[in-house]
């Protein structure tokens, strides 16, 4: 008896989901979108951050255990896209175009750090930061915009569910009958938009907190790389 009362009653959630048409199937469609994608971002971003991770170790050890500059710049040439190594290439770069200018003094090390040269490392540094910063942060507000927005376009999609599901009530059929499966239909839109914010949400803090380490692994780098410069290059 109960199973006949279930087969007559009960509600398969994924055949009513199949079965979603008008906006309801819309909203579904949009936030299976986003979801998917979502977790595209996340894989991307996840296998990339660690990339850089073991790039960015490699090369402060590198980096740390060299005796000179011309060796971490070849060290540098496997690791495209560790961002202290591509701040280390900008760097380097602007050092080899002061030289070449004819400012340094006796043995390659320059008179006097007001020549702009040191000033001109200073600011590729600052601007390598800034470039890579953006290039860490890429992708990244995607997952803020589908965490903050997923939830209200499921509940947009429950209410416009839930609005249809009275226009099929008829006093010749019982409303449960009529009204359930329609209703089923528009909560599964909640559900599927709180499925699709709560991993993008909690991969956004972390990919944030990353990318903060990252930001202030940089700067750190960019302190002692001008140490390094004012001792051996520019001297007062």
């Amino acid at each position: 008896m109960p199973d006949a009362v279930e087969a007559q009653y009960g509600i398969n959630v994924f055949e009513q989901v199949v079965q979603s048409r008008g906006m309801v199937l819309a909203v579904l469609l949009l936030l299976i979108g986003l979801s998917v994608f979502s977790w595209f971002v996340i894989g991307y971003k996840w296998l990339l951050f660690r990339r850089i991770r073991r790039d960015s170790e490699r090369f402060l050890d590198t980096f740390w255990r060299s005796e000179s500059l011309e060796g971490v710049l070849q060290a540098t040439r496997d690791l495209a896209r560790c961002p202290v190594a591509r701040m280390f290439q900008a760097a380097y770069a602007e050092l080899g175009r002061f030289q070449k200018q004819g400012n340094p003094g006796s043995g390659g090390v320059a008179a006097s750090p007001s020549g702009g040269g040191f000033e001109n490392i200073e600011r590729a540094l600052r601007r390598s930061i800034q470039d890579e910063t953006t290039f860490l942060e890429r992708l990244v507000p995607f997952l803020a915009t589908t965490g903050s927005s997923a939830p209200f376009i499921g509940l947009f999609g429950t209410v416009w569910g839930i609005m249809n599901a009275f226009a099929y009530i008829s006093p010749d059929r019982p409303i449960l009958e009529t009204v359930t499966p329609h209703i089923a239909q528009a909560l599964v839109a909640t559900a599927i938009g709180l499925l699709a914010a709560i991993p993008a949400v909690m991969a956004y803090n972390y990919f944030q907190s990353k990318t903060r380490v990252f930001t202030v692994e940089m700067e750190n780098f960019s302190i002692d790389f001008l140490n390094i410069m004012k001792r051996h290059f520019f001297r007062d």
